[in-house]
């Protein structure tokens, strides 16, 4: 495994559009180059990973779910870096915290051993929602604390906005380089740290527990489904079985009467697969999905459900 591996936070808000950066970084990816890409959420199952999923050649994804990185920083965070470096050897590392995460502490961790000679953390970039930061909504203080760490802003969604909204938006930010684009685009060329390059072949660190095997289906039937809550909020998602299929209009329609802040998915369809990725006040729309190892849902709310409803309503969505 190399060292000094380029690493890259890619931190911001819940829904600011950090997987939609890293899919553009991904697509600019230099073909003779192995990339890595870490993953954190705070819901249980995990999506990003099925959002993310592509065929291009060179690229890893690993999962870390159910909380903040720097919440579950002992076996989870520690066996799925080192899994990941270990398969990958990447000649660089992209790393997407949850957004109600702590992306200071992660920093601090990720610089301390046994990483330190491992990656070579690169300036952070902070994907911020433009049109909230124009409606005066405020930076949670994890992300706000954050940006002083960050080599570049990246205002996202910001082709509704005119001058005088952009003035204002800049005028509440600290003074570092922006730039304003739309879907999280970013030239390759612009990604603070693109030019370092990864040091000499050493070993990667081995964690200090065993692997955890993860769920094995008997029952095709059956959905795995976990739940957990936080101060941050309260998360369900459910996995199936690749097998099963799913009315998408009724879902959608389902989903259309609840209070969720976020709502993300991967669902085998009539049609076949389909994902959709949404915030709170936004229809579900499904788009075509690579990704084909398993049905996935996962909601976010502020506060806990009636979880037994929630399971029962989901039922009724199956072919």
């Amino acid at each position: 495994m190399l060292t000094h591996i380029p690493t890259h936070l890619i931190t911001g808000p819940l829904g600011a559009g950090k997987t939609s950066l890293i899919r553009s970084l991904l697509a600019q990816k230099p073909t003779n180059e192995r990339w890595a890409v870490l993953i954190n959420e705070f819901g249980q199952i995990g999506l990003d990973a099925a959002l993310l999923s592509t065929d291009k050649d060179g690229v890893s994804l690993a999962e870390v779910a159910g909380g903040c990185l720097c919440c579950v920083n002992g076996v989870p965070f520690q066996v799925g870096l080192t899994r990941l470096l270990r398969k990958a050897k990447p000649d660089r590392l992209l790393i997407e915290p949850s957004g109600l995460g702590h992306p200071t502490e992660l920093l601090a961790q990720l610089g301390a051993p046994p990483w330190q000679e491992v990656l070579a953390l690169q300036p952070c970039v902070a994907v911020l929602d433009a049109p909230a930061l124009a409606r005066d909504e405020t930076l949670p203080p994890s992300q706000q604390q954050a940006l002083p760490r960050c080599g570049l802003l990246l205002l996202n969604k910001s082709e509704t906005l005119n001058q005088a909204d952009r003035h204002r938006i800049i005028e509440r930010l600290p003074s570092l380089p922006l730039r304003w684009t739309h879907q999280s685009h970013l030239p390759i060329a612009e990604l603070p740290g693109i030019d370092q390059r990864a040091g000499p072949r050493a070993l990667a660190p081995s964690p200090d527990s065993a692997v955890v095997l993860g769920d094995v289906w008997l029952d095709p039937q059956q959905a795995f489904c976990q739940s957990q809550g936080s101060d941050e909020g309260w998360s369900i998602g459910w996995r199936w079985h690749p097998s099963q299929r799913f009315d998408l209009q009724r879902v959608a329609q389902w989903l259309g009467g609840l209070g969720w802040r976020r709502a993300k998915l991967v669902l085998h369809g009539p049609e076949g697969w389909r994902s959709a990725n949404a915030l709170a006040g936004e229809p579900i729309v499904f788009v075509v999905s690579e990704w084909r190892k398993d049905s996935r849902l996962e909601l976010i709310f502020s506060e806990p459900q009636d979880e037994q409803l929630l399971k029962t309503a989901m039922v009724t969505c199956r072919l």
